[in-house]
């Protein structure tokens, strides 16, 4: 059905930070790009989108989570039923909201919205945010009119590199300009370094046990600990001058701000982050699942723009070897955020929107 002014778009991904991130990312910018839009977002209830797709504005639609079966037991002989169950709630509101386009981030949501929109011939965006792509987006990418990727060498058919959309404060966040702030904001000292120590909203019990136990060391070498605990983990911790620690940030362009290095897991969301605004690293992939964040780090470390060690090999006696010196290391540092933002894309959440309009407007 053809669209001229007011294109309706339909934005399917959820569960994890993840996929809910770049989607209000592309979100934010579709409402400032094409104001006219109705933009409304296909997600599931217990999803992190629950909370943060209407605190965003946008309107939220849920349908039953349905993990595909790994193995046959009774979620398998109940899978046909279910999956078929959210597949049709999906084509009713792709045909009563008259949708013009889809765009996939990945999640339990995109298959129902993928094989909905195939039935209706609605076209299809998808975006993969880790080189290697999940089962969803496998599923969506075989008939899609943009494949876009965060990294390069996807396996998606037609893939093309556009980055990790992301919200404008860290996308186009100025480090040195808003350092000192930051800093204070923290309670740190501007004339000591300071390493970022994070494993993620949810927490790394290694990361979080290896730089409490290193932590007198980095101190007394006259540097500066900002440790981000996850939630409930920040117990037992040490939180002193010079060491502060915390559970959660909400607003994590200051952290980077006030960072010199950091020290983090290297989720697809974090390496784009951090290469955008050109933040040194000390990558410790996540050793379960399918080896997807060892890969996602693989490429920034070739550029020289970060470090890559072993979760099994992260304890307090590597962060003083190793990680101390590289943070006291002002020169290393430097060439080491060049070679992160060079690798880095800003500009991913304005493409993704750009391309999704232009999508929707050609149906």
């Amino acid at each position: 059905m053809p669209t001229t002014t007011a294109p309706r778009i339909l934005l399917a991904g959820g569960g994890s930070a993840g996929h809910v991130s770049p989607l209000l990312a592309t979100a934010a910018q579709i409402t400032r790009r094409s104001p006219e839009a109705e933009v409304i977002v296909l997600g599931t209830p217990e999803g992190l989108e629950a909370d943060l797709v209407p605190a965003a504005g946008y309107e939220l639609v849920t349908i039953e989570k349905v993990p595909f079966p790994r193995r046959p037991n009774g979620a398998a002989l109940r899978f046909p039923g279910r999956f078929g169950g959210t597949l049709r709630q999906v084509r009713s509101l792709l045909k009563d909201r008259r949708i013009d386009v889809v765009a996939g981030f990945g999640g339990y949501v995109c298959p129902p919205a993928y094989l909905a929109a195939a039935s209706l011939r609605r076209p299809l965006v998808v975006h993969e945010a880790n080189r290697r792509p999940g089962l969803a987006n496998r599923l969506g990418a075989r008939r899609a009119a943009a494949v876009l990727t965060a990294f390069e060498g996807s396996s998606l058919p037609g893939a093309r590199r556009i980055g990790m959309p992301m919200r404008e404060e860290i996308a186009h966040l100025d480090r040195a300009a808003h350092r000192d702030a930051a800093l204070r904001g923290f309670g740190l000292d501007p004339d000591r370094p300071v390493l970022l120590a994070t494993g993620g909203s949810l927490g790394a019990l290694r990361l979080n046990t290896a730089v409490a136990e290193a932590a007198e060391t980095f101190l007394e070498a006259g540097a500066q600990i900002l440790h981000i605990t996850g939630r409930g983990k920040a117990e037992g911790l040490p939180d002193r001058e010079g060491c502060r620690v915390v559970e959660y940030v909400s607003a994590m362009e200051d952290a980077y701000a006030a960072a010199d290095l950091a020290l983090t897991r290297s989720g697809a969301g974090t390496i784009c982050e951090l290469t955008a605004i050109g933040l040194p690293a000390v990558l410790v992939p996540l050793p379960i699942g399918n080896g997807e964040q060892a890969l996602n780090g693989q490429e920034v470390v070739a550029a020289g723009g970060a470090q890559m060690v072993a979760d099994a090999e992260l304890d307090a006696a590597h962060l003083r070897s190793q990680v101390l010196p590289l943070l006291l290391d002002t020169a290393r540092l430097t060439a080491m955020a060049d070679a992160s933002r060079a690798f880095g894309i800003t500009d991913a959440a304005e493409v993704m929107a750009d391309v999704v309009t232009g999508v929707a407007r050609r149906a």
